[in-house]
């Protein structure tokens, strides 16, 4: 039972993980990267459509994002999908291709960005944090129904807060690369 409790906590915790990678990828730094663009919907034939399904993505130069679109009837829509997302980001169409130059972030904006990155940093720690409080209740209910024995419940409490501890290691070091990287010019 505690193993079972033990590989349940390790997997939710994974996930907060990918979580934050996932949308740290989604912020902008001063050079282009198409992951910005991944987490945006498209509507698509009036339904909300994963940009990636509709277009593949190149980086020419370092300012510089295409997209090209598959279907060319969706080409407005991805590019009003660009425009009204908050990245700031201004696109020219150019036939089937939308052309994405990626401005340079000034400091006020890296600052606004570097507070963003912590807020989802801080966020992924309490799911974390979540994930811990609802393995430790876990234990102490299978301890109170004569399930385990008070030794297994501590050593169980031990392994999910070693745990914790090393996925919010991780958070904390990726939230850092992250500053780093948006206050380096």
């Amino acid at each position: 039972m505690v193993p079972e409790i033990k590989a349940e906590t390790h997997k939710k915790m994974d996930q907060s993980l990918a979580a934050l990678k996932t949308e740290l990828a989604g912020v902008r730094t001063g050079r282009a990267a198409a992951e910005i663009l991944h987490p945006l919907l498209v509507d698509y034939y009036g339904t909300p459509t994963p940009m990636q399904q509709l277009a593949s993505f190149s980086i020419p130069d370092p300012q510089m994002i295409l997209v090209t679109v598959f279907d060319r009837a969706a080409v407005k829509e991805v590019e009003k999908a660009i425009r009204t997302s908050d990245l700031g980001l201004n696109p020219a169409t150019d036939g089937s291709t939308i052309r994405v130059p990626v401005p340079v972030l000034t400091e006020e904006r890296r600052r606004d960005l570097v507070k963003h990155v912590k807020h989802l940093g801080e966020e992924a720690r309490i799911a974390v944090r979540n994930v811990r409080r609802d393995a430790n209740e876990k234990l102490k209910k299978l301890e109170k129904n004569k399930d385990i024995s008070q030794d297994e419940e501590k050593r169980g409490h031990e392994a999910i807060q070693q745990e914790t501890d090393q996925h919010i290691k991780a958070i904390d070091e990726m939230v850092q690369q992250k500053e780093k990287e948006l206050l380096t010019v």
